[in-house]
């Protein structure tokens, strides 16, 4: 993937590239919906400290009356942030995407954004892989209403040998192919640095060969108070014995300890087990998302 020039492209009807002086008002524009656009928060506070050429993305904006009231973050995903469901700011940010040509592996969001968004480019990028339009939002601000897993802990640096290989299974489950590319490639650092941060949770248990990961579950966006749960995984011979609940009501419960009040995730409409499973430990849902994957 190349390095993408925003610095060429004007503005795109009230559309435009922005930079690094519109990371502020782009972060402002995510508060108004924080649970909708933790996505594209959590990378803007990566951007509010860094700067963007070093992210390797770009921001969009949509203005109306000199006010950017909607946001578009570029990078290996395309989240699309409209609070006001404005069809004009999707309008604006599919002409920039035309031009750009895609340079990312999905589209997610707000289910009325990523849709809508990729309506307008349907005509003028690859055909997808799947579309997930039906992922109901979740979140949980209060106790969990399921006893804590008091084994489920931060993963620990050193067990990054053990967490990475259950975290490619879990990868390889959900999207259908392995995202393994190297000892140093990106999804291996990715593992890394969660781990490195405190974003990674796991049970361990003892299998065949030795220690193995039992429940495992990070959070892969945290911004404005709200913390997003994903890759959450049950190594499958352990599977049945409610380790996804009383895992989940773990990490929700250190999450809102330790890094937000809200703790969020989105899940697949057909996945009927696991939106179970949430409910039970307290989570409601509040909205939903929707994933195109290329």
């Amino acid at each position: 993937m190349g390095r993408w020039n925003g610095a060429t492209l004007g503005r795109a009807a009230e559309g435009r590239v922005l930079g690094d002086t519109d990371v502020e008002a782009a972060l402002a524009v995510c508060a108004r919906v924080p649970v909708d656009a933790v996505l594209a928060a959590s990378r803007l506070t990566v951007v509010a400290r860094s700067g963007l050429r070093p992210t390797g993305g770009q921001l969009w904006g949509y203005e109306r009356g000199g006010e950017l009231v909607a946001v578009c973050w570029a990078g290996a995903n395309v989240v699309p942030v409209v609070p006001d469901g404005d069809p004009r700011a999707l309008d604006a940010f599919a002409r920039i995407a035309r031009e750009q040509g895609r340079r990312s592996s999905s589209i997610v969001g707000r289910a009325d954004a990523a849709l809508g968004l990729w309506d307008r480019l349907r005509d003028h990028w690859s055909t997808p892989r799947e579309i997930r339009a039906n992922q109901p939002s979740l979140v949980l601000d209060h106790e969990p209403h399921v006893t804590p897993d008091p084994t489920v802990r931060r993963s620990a640096p050193e067990e990054y040998p053990i967490v990475l290989p259950a975290c490619i299974r879990m990868f390889a489950e959900e999207v259908g192919y392995s995202p393994a590319s190297g000892p140093n490639g990106p999804y291996e650092e990715r593992v890394r640095t969660l781990i490195a941060e405190g974003r990674s949770y796991v049970r361990l248990g003892q299998g065949p060969a030795g220690p193995r990961v039992e429940f495992k579950a990070e959070l892969g966006a945290v911004a404005q108070g709200v913390a997003q749960v994903q890759g959450v995984w049950v190594e499958p011979s352990v599977r049945g014995r409610g380790l996804s609940e009383t895992g989940m009501a773990a990490v929700a419960e250190l999450t809102r300890r330790d890094v937000a009040p809200t703790v969020s995730l989105y899940v697949n409409d057909y996945n009927a087990r696991a939106i179970a499973a949430y409910r039970r430990v307290g989570f409601r849902q509040v909205g939903t998302y929707a994933t195109v994957l290329f």
